[in-house]
């Protein structure tokens, strides 16, 4: 049985076929690990949800800011609309079955056996890894219950930007949320930079990438994710950048997960659907 993490999909599903192929991936013993970002501005989301959807357990998909997105557009926030391609799902004769699914993926995953963690963006430097988990159940504990409307209407902002567990209400979830699923840069006193979305060398100031802030309380786990498609594939203070942006031309990488070995990526060259700086 093997497992592997893949990178942000995106609605690409032609070339995730590819990959799994190449892969020789087996849906009976096999796992994958998805980084979050399944679906939007690919040419088949609605394909994308479908397949994972079908592969049940064997497949564990963690949400990203654009699998949100899809989730408010469904509640009536359409404040992105214009930045996305999700028509086909919100259309589709079996659009309630699949957001009641994806309402239900996980915020972060965590497996003791693997010796992984893995998260859409990244965690901000105050969190260790069970701080994380619990906030992130907290998270999915909103995004599964009655108050979901209300979080969807409400989601997006970069405020508040510094982490305290004083925070309540809409503020201390828009905090969570960022942190799951948009983080990149943070500040050295340890707030999120979120307007910063450029590759690590060409931020302003003295902003360092989330992984490298000197005391973050993670630093000794091993954290998968996705979203960074400027960083690309990175590996280094025991972390894994899994987006290599396959919509972009780049590449969908798969990370074959070791518990003692070191991991070994797969990349599948793609030939992308949209030009960077392109929506």
């Amino acid at each position: 049985m093997a497992t592997y993490a893949i990178g942000d999909i995106q609605g690409c599903y032609d070339e995730l076929q590819r990959l799994l192929e190449f892969i020789e991936f087996d849906p009976s013993k096999d796992k994958l690990w998805l980084a979050g970002d399944i679906v939007n501005r690919g040419p088949k989301s609605l394909e994308v949800m479908r397949f994972v959807k079908s592969l049940g357990k064997r497949a564990i998909t963690v949400l990203g800011n654009h699998d949100l997105h899809l989730l408010a557009l469904s509640q009536g926030n359409r404040r992105h609309s214009k930045h996305g391609t999700l028509d086909k799902i919100l259309q589709a004769p079996d659009r309630d079955e699949l957001l009641h699914w994806l309402r239900h993926r996980s915020v972060m995953h965590h497996s003791r056996k693997q010796n992984f963690s893995m998260v859409h963006a990244g965690l901000p430097p105050q969190w260790d890894i069970p701080t994380a988990l619990a906030l992130a159940r907290e998270l999915e504990a909103v995004i599964r219950g009655p108050n979901f409307h209300k979080f969807c209407r409400q989601m997006y902002g970069n405020e508040p930007d510094l982490w305290s567990n004083k925070l309540t209400g809409m503020a201390r979830h828009r905090f969570i949320t960022n942190s799951f699923t948009r983080l990149r840069f943070c500040t050295p006193g340890g707030r999120l930079a979120l307007q910063e979305k450029g590759s690590p060398d060409s931020q302003h100031g003295k902003l360092l990438p989330w992984y490298e802030m000197p005391k973050r309380a993670s630093r000794n786990d091993r954290i998968l994710f996705g979203h960074w498609s400027t960083l690309g594939y990175h590996e280094a203070h025991q972390i894994w950048s899994l987006d290599t942006g396959c919509l972009w031309g780049g590449a969908l990488t798969a990370l074959r997960l070791r518990k003692k070995k070191k991991p070994k990526p797969i990349h599948l060259p793609c030939p992308g659907t949209l030009k960077p700086g392109k929506n």
